[in-house]
């Protein structure tokens, strides 16, 4: 089992950033891919961003290309996304997720966190 939980979630003002943080505990032996995804109100939970455990490789959703960074310490065992550039429609409830290989569908991912709540003011 593993278990993630989310933090850094908040009210930010359009242009603003933020960095979230997923904390993984429970089996952490395994490799896993770690990956971002969120949930407007009204909308299907998308993908954002995943890394590989080594960093080696990343990948983002086009909405986000240029402005979110993905970056994780396996020695803390925490993955990190720094938002950058914020806009109105990044708001969205954003959820930690982690499986066992690259994919940006949400069906790859076994484990997920309870989700942070950001939200983006124009």
């Amino acid at each position: 089992q593993v278990r993630l939980v989310e933090s850094g979630g908040g009210l930010v003002q359009a242009g603003g950033s933020l960095r979230l943080a997923c904390a993984v505990s429970g089996n952490t032996s395994r490799n896993y891919i770690m990956a971002w995804f969120r949930q407007a109100p009204g909308k299907e939970r998308e993908f954002v961003s995943y890394i590989t455990w080594s960093s080696t490789s990343t990948y983002y959703a086009d909405a986000v290309k240029g402005r979110f960074i993905i970056s994780r310490d396996n020695a803390k065992n925490t993955v990190y996304l720094q938002m950058n550039s914020l806009k109105p429609e990044d708001t969205a409830v954003y959820y930690c997720a982690a499986g066992p290989r690259i994919s940006p569908t949400m069906n790859n991912y076994e484990y997920w966190g309870q989700g942070t709540q950001i939200t983006v003011s124009s």
